[in-house]
């Protein structure tokens, strides 16, 4: 193997939405030439985020803290996730704070954020609600108009409108809901990310315990509201019926859709399919919904 054809594979996995186990060896073969034949830190960076992706924590920090030791912020911003989590089994907020700091003075907004939720916290630092919503609302004018789906536009709009809930601003706090929701989707259109599904079913949670939910006129991102408990829901794609059932399985939920049966909204919004493609990449192209 050689530097050009690693970066071929590199390239040609990126563009690879179902990938074999073949092309997952390769790719990974490919970086670590990348990595430890010519010392690239970005091929680090890619690789931690691949295996943080893949929920393979550990390898995600090997690779993360290698990356740091060239002082990449994204290095930082992947190592203070792990740590904020517990990725890897143990939480360590100062080490949280400490990589989270570092990237959001290399101005990185999202790692912003979760400095500011330390703060709104108390995690390893005094807990300091005014400093909270100092930092969210400095963040909102600079993501407001966000061109690209990797600005933590819904990380920061979600933040702000719980701070105008408590300010009695409901209108407002409904809008930037919204607002994020529509952004959401589009990420999750692109990619089924586990941390974006969460981010759209806290999301959800948060509207319609603001507002009646419509059962006239709501979607499939919607629908996570209603597969908190028992429920059938219709809609078409391409004029084919199709229904999700949410089924009380002597007290555990099940969702069960085209054959499959899935044990909670996020593996199935995660896992999903519709022939060959994510039932989330066709989110906009489905119509009709009812419960």
């Amino acid at each position: 193997m050689n530097e050009r054809e690693t970066y071929f594979i590199r390239n040609r996995f990126r563009m690879n939405e179902k990938p074999s186990e073949e092309d997952i060896f390769l790719y990974t073969e490919a970086m670590d030439y990348l990595i430890y034949e010519l010392k690239n830190p970005q091929a680090m960076l890619e690789l931690g985020g691949y295996y943080y992706e893949k929920k393979y924590f550990d390898l995600a920090l090997k690779y993360y803290e290698m990356a740091a030791e060239y002082k990449l912020p994204y290095a930082y911003e992947g190592l203070g996730y792990i740590w904020y989590y517990g990725r890897t089994g143990r939480r360590d907020f100062e080490k949280a704070f400490h990589y989270y700091s570092l990237a959001k003075e290399a101005g990185i907004t999202e790692a912003a954020v979760k400095v500011a939720d330390m703060y709104k916290n108390g995690y390893f630092v005094e807990q300091d609600y005014r400093k909270y919503r100092e930092i969210i609302e400095a963040l909102y004018p600079k993501v407001r108009k966000a061109q690209t789906l990797g600005e933590p536009v819904p990380e920061v709009f979600t933040r702000l409108a719980m701070i105008r809930k408590e300010e009695g601003k409901i209108s407002q706090a409904v809008r930037l809901l919204l607002e994020a929701k529509d952004f959401q989707a589009q990420r999750l259109g692109n990619n089924a990310f586990f941390g974006d599904i969460n981010i759209m079913k806290w999301l959800i949670d948060d509207l319609y315990e603001m507002i009646e939910f419509d059962t006239a006129d709501f979607d499939l991102f919607d629908c996570m509201w209603l597969l908190r408990g028992p429920a059938v829901i219709h809609f078409c794609y391409e004029g084919m019926p199709l229904t999700i059932e949410a089924i009380d399985e002597g007290g555990e939920l099940a969702i069960h859709w085209q054959n499959e049966v899935y044990p909670d909204r996020d593996t199935f919004y995660a896992k999903a399919m519709l022939g060959k493609q994510r039932l989330m990449s066709l989110y906009d192209e489905l119509y009709g919904f009812s419960c």
